[in-house]
């Protein structure tokens, strides 16, 4: 998943970010609203947590002219705004989710897991293609029954996969999703994470469209 945060705390906001990644997504954060703007123009992100309270234009300012321009990317709240009226305000200006902080990071990475799986039209914890089945809240991957080992970046990918079952991924898209800004890759990375993928579930898991980029094989038992 590729996250966006805006967020003007920056002990938050920063810790927001490793915390994030961490758990293996792919996260920008920017402390305020015109550049964290500039960057959802510029990139395609999963989902967007966003602080209330910023310099110059305020959060559900922001907001409303998003979903004034018919952008439908998943909005998280988070902010110290613990009012009633605050989270009426904020939900009716487009928000998917509002969260009051302190916020713990398990509940955050829940919540965004939630919101983009009824974003996607796919709002089952567990997602099912073939003989293989992922758990997306713990990562976990089965394939014909037996466990599969993934690191958190083979994970993402694996689950970028199936979110996009009948679509070929180019390259670019991929790394997009996979890294953030200011991560460095090395040129072979996703090369790598792919091969891996295929050895350990199936050869056909990830299919190669030449000229294009990949998707999401029809692998199966019988195969």
């Amino acid at each position: 998943m590729k996250i966006l945060i805006i967020e003007d705390d920056p002990l938050l906001g920063d810790g927001l970010k490793k915390g994030l990644r961490v758990l293996g997504h792919a996260v920008d954060w920017f402390p305020e609203g015109k550049s964290g703007e500039q960057a959802l123009s510029a990139s395609q992100y999963d989902a967007v947590v966003l602080d209330l309270g910023l310099p110059g234009e305020d959060g559900i300012a922001l907001l409303a002219r998003w979903r004034s321009r018919g952008l439908q990317t998943p909005v998280v709240i988070l902010t110290a705004r613990d009012a009633v009226e605050s989270r009426i305000s904020g939900l009716d200006a487009g928000a998917d989710d509002y969260l009051i902080k302190p916020v713990d990071l398990d509940e955050l990475a829940a919540r965004l897991r939630a919101v983009t799986r009824r974003a996607a039209g796919m709002p089952e914890p567990v997602w099912h293609h073939g003989s293989l089945e992922y758990q997306r809240a713990s990562r976990e991957a089965h394939w014909q029954g037996a466990r599969v080992d993934l690191t958190s970046r083979e994970a993402i990918l694996l689950e970028l996969f199936l979110s996009h079952p009948n679509r070929v991924l180019t390259r670019e898209f991929i790394r997009e999703k996979l890294y953030g800004w200011d991560e460095d890759l090395e040129s072979n990375a996703l090369e790598v994470h792919i091969h891996h993928l295929r050895k350990k579930i199936h050869p056909k898991i990830v299919r190669t469209v030449r000229g294009s980029g990949y998707a999401l094989g029809a692998a199966d038992k019988t195969s």
